[in-house]
């Protein structure tokens, strides 16, 4: 085990294209962090660049004690896991996950012993004289990590493990990888597209947007605190509800218009964030998650936190009701909103929009139906405001540097 060390980390390729720009972490002993991002944010390249798969441009990586910039793969003592299983056909489980030993020329009897202790780990016993073809997809991914286990290297690197799998099989995987990656105590860097991944997983998540790190915490800590629009609207599901509102003083007291409807902001609430009180008189950008907001005719009075509009569709998961409705706020719109927008498959933003479908997660017990009207009560207390410039989160004071986990998992 060891701790990994990037430090202004960049990747610039011949023909100017930069993939990677100074990219900071320390990613403590045993620790599990996760890199996360949409397709093209830098993260697979950072992990090749640990790997030695790609060549370093800037910056200075540290695995352990020694600078490894220059350090061939083969002699980092790192193990990756690929996005395709990448297993012998012709062998069976047994020789594919001592497949590296052999080459290492490692007596048969150590190479035997820790085989068969990964193979235990991994709930592979039994399937030890099997071929790759009359495995499932999950046992294939179990092979592939089992070949990276008997080597006893410093690090796990994994490339998105789990994105040729089916979706039961991705939450069983991730619970798998988890007890494996505890059990081991190896630190381990594990890139993904898919946030609840991200989030189930990592002891730290780091969230990069074109080659830049936007924040790394814990994961509660980005779903509660993000540092800024990029990251409030890629961490959830479905994504927060970006408005554009304006802030208003009254006395002593602000409140916040959207598109001709007000909601009261909460004094607790101003009281933790001075720094609102700037914004007064000045148009801001707004964040609602869809679980903040829930049915008003469930209960509770009109007490400044019901917005009104009328219900669009409502998605039924059983658990909760999806309900989707449209508020006279427009969008926020700036080079943060688009990429999120991209990244979900949805087409550009429209700068002139003077309205916004909004999300809302309600309970079951909720009976809007499309075309009814609704009433919407708003968690005043969890809003969450940004600058509509800088795009930066507005709290009391600025947010703290990102700081590496000390210690392993508790």
């Amino acid at each position: 085990m060891a701790q990994v060390r990037l430090a202004g980390i960049g990747k610039t390729y011949p023909d100017g294209t930069s993939a990677v720009k100074g990219l900071d972490l320390d990613i403590a002993d045993g620790e599990f962090l996760v890199l996360v991002g949409p397709s093209g944010c830098g993260k697979t390249t950072a992990l090749r660049m640990v790997a030695g798969l790609e060549e370093i441009t800037a910056g200075t990586l540290t695995i352990g004690e020694r600078v490894v910039n220059r350090t061939p793969a083969r002699d980092r003592d790192v193990a990756m896991v690929f996005q395709s299983y990448a297993l012998y056909p012709h062998l069976s489980v047994r020789d594919n996950i001592g497949f590296g030993l052999q080459l290492r020329k490692l007596p048969k009897s150590e190479i035997k012993t820790r085989v068969e202790a990964a193979a235990a780990t991994l709930g592979l016993t039994e399937h030890l004289d099997r071929r790759p073809r009359n495995l499932s997809g999950g046992q294939r991914q179990r092979v592939a990590m089992g070949r990276a286990i008997v080597r006893q290297p410093q690090a796990f690197l994994m490339d998105e493990p789990l994105s040729n799998l089916d979706a039961k099989l991705r939450v069983q995987m991730r619970a798998e990888i988890s007890r494996i990656q505890r059990d081991l105590g190896v630190t381990t860097i594990y890139v993904t597209h898919d946030q609840v991944e991200a989030m189930t997983l990592g002891d730290r998540v780091a969230v990069m947007k074109k080659g830049v790190l936007q924040q790394v915490a814990p994961p509660q800590e980005l779903y509660l605190r993000p540092a800024n629009i990029f990251v409030a609207g890629f961490i959830g599901s479905p994504a927060m509800n970006l408005l554009q509102g304006r802030l208003v003083a009254e006395g002593g007291a602000l409140r916040l218009e959207l598109g001709g409807q007000t909601l009261a902001v909460p004094a607790a609430l101003a009281a933790e964030r001075p720094r609102l009180r700037e914004y007064a008189g000045r148009d801001i950008a707004v964040g609602i998650r869809p679980e903040d907001m829930e049915d008003a005719a469930l209960g509770g009075g009109d007490d400044g936190a019901v917005l009104a509009s009328t219900t669009d569709l409502v998605e039924a998961l059983g658990s909760e009701l999806l309900v989707h409705f449209r508020l006279a706020a427009p969008p926020v719109v700036t080079e943060d909103t688009r990429e999120l927008a991209r990244d979900a498959g949805a087409d550009d933003l429209d700068t002139a929009a003077p309205d916004s479908d909004v999300i809302a997660k309600f309970s079951p017990r909720s009976t809007t139906a499309p075309g009814s009207p609704v009433r919407v009560r708003v968690d005043t207390e969890r809003l969450y405001f940004f600058d509509p410039v800088t795009g930066e989160a507005i709290w009391g004071e600025p947010a703290p540097a990102p700081q590496a986990k000390e210690g392993t998992h508790a």
